[in-house]
């Protein structure tokens, strides 16, 4: 049973309190044996193995959580899995970069969750958040992968997702200052079904907003997705986001405020975020970005992130109206080549050069330092 609007303010609140005992009794084990360096060259493989590959190179109790982390969702069905697959044929290139931008900066909202990205600033590397999105940007990047939802490469990338949740989880433990009383469990199951939340209903509302449109069939499957991911990162079944698209809104449109607030640890997450980006976009494209994220965003949760205005703003409000009216100034960025032109998205460029720069970041994912960065360490360090 799934969350639904009569249950889940009560439910999030319990799950505010969970961790995920399975994996954060085989990560504190392996971290007390200070089997650290050899755990981090061991999740590196991790993303390769399918579950009817040989798993008998792992160390068996490591080889036995992914068995059984790799067992079917229950009540999942080649009909979820075809419509998740339609939507991303239809959108995966836009919606991993809304995913990258808008779903990155929406997890930074959260007060709690804002502070445990920041207090593990080693996980993402200490001077700039480039590692960290380049390995979130890997699981959006794999989602629309062809067979993903069947060969088990996908439930391969979230359970090493889970695993790294492990690893935060043992540190705050193990520092003695995370204050358990004020803020739960360190990254609870609250807090990855929040997040589900945010790369599914919160993305379908951004596309939404910047004039994109999406079947009810495609944001279905979407949604489904995010249910799969979920249950792979060790989510319990009454936690997981419904399958329904306009179920999971109800939702989210209810819970979104309790939870969203605006932090110093927020700003300055989304301040790394959008400065790290800004590398990949082209010469003057910048502003432009920045308006298209604050549009599909809403002013309301852009301010919360510290996103600044610009005049680019003013040309992006007519967008969701419908007008669809570049200003002089949106047209210069571009060359010259956008034009003023009623019934024409004036987003569209700029979602096609933000999504072109994605491609880049995604291939920094997969290049970066040929990911041989520690995932786990043995201490807390924000290096702030």
């Amino acid at each position: 049973m799934a969350l639904t609007k009569a249950s889940a303010r009560a439910e999030l609140e319990a799950a505010n309190a969970v961790g995920d005992p399975v994996a954060d009794t085989l990560v504190g084990d392996l971290i007390d044996h200070q089997e650290v360096d050899g755990v981090n060259h061991l999740f590196r493989t991790i993303n390769k193995i399918g579950p009817d590959q040989d798993l008998s190179q792992l160390p068996p109790r490591l080889a036995e959580f992914m068995k059984e982390a790799a067992a079917p969702l229950p009540g999942w069905s080649e009909a979820d899995t075809k419509a998740a697959e339609g939507f991303f044929a239809h959108h995966h290139g836009v919606a991993s970069m809304l995913q990258g931008t808008v779903g990155l900066i929406g997890t930074y909202l959260s007060p709690t969750g804002a502070f445990t990205l920041r207090s593990t600033g080693r996980l993402g590397g200490v001077q700039g958040p480039g590692r960290r999105l380049s390995q979130s940007s890997r699981l959006f990047l794999d989602m629309g992968d062809a067979n993903a939802l069947r060969d088990g490469s996908l439930a391969a990338t979230v359970t090493k997702v889970r695993l790294v949740h492990a690893s935060v989880r043992q540190l705050h433990k193990k520092s003695g200052v995370w204050d358990y009383a004020k803020w739960g469990e360190p990254v609870p199951q609250k807090y990855t079904v929040g997040a589900a939340f945010v790369f599914s209903t919160q993305i379908l509302q951004a596309m939404r907003n910047l004039g994109l449109e999406v079947s009810r069939e495609d944001a279905d499957g979407f949604v489904g997705a995010w249910h799969y991911v979920s249950h792979y990162l060790g989510t319990l079944e009454k936690w997981l986001l419904p399958k329904s698209a306009a179920d999971a809104e109800v939702v989210w449109n209810q819970e979104r405020d309790q939870e969203w607030a605006k932090t110093d640890d927020g700003v300055f997450m989304t301040r790394q975020a959008v400065d790290f980006y800004r590398k990949f976009l082209p010469p003057g494209i910048h502003d432009a970005f920045v308006a298209m994220v604050r549009t599909a965003l809403t002013d309301k949760y852009a301010d919360m992130a510290g996103l600044q205005h610009s005049l680019l703003d003013v040309a992006g409000k007519p967008l969701a109206a419908g007008n669809s009216l570049f200003t002089g100034t949106a047209s210069g960025l571009f060359g010259g080549t956008a034009k003023k032109v009623v019934g024409v998205n004036p987003y569209e460029e700029v979602i096609g050069v933000a999504s072109k720069a994605f491609n880049d970041v995604e291939r920094y994912a997969l290049t970066h330092d040929e990911d041989d960065q520690p995932q786990m360490h043995q201490e807390l360090n924000d290096n702030r």
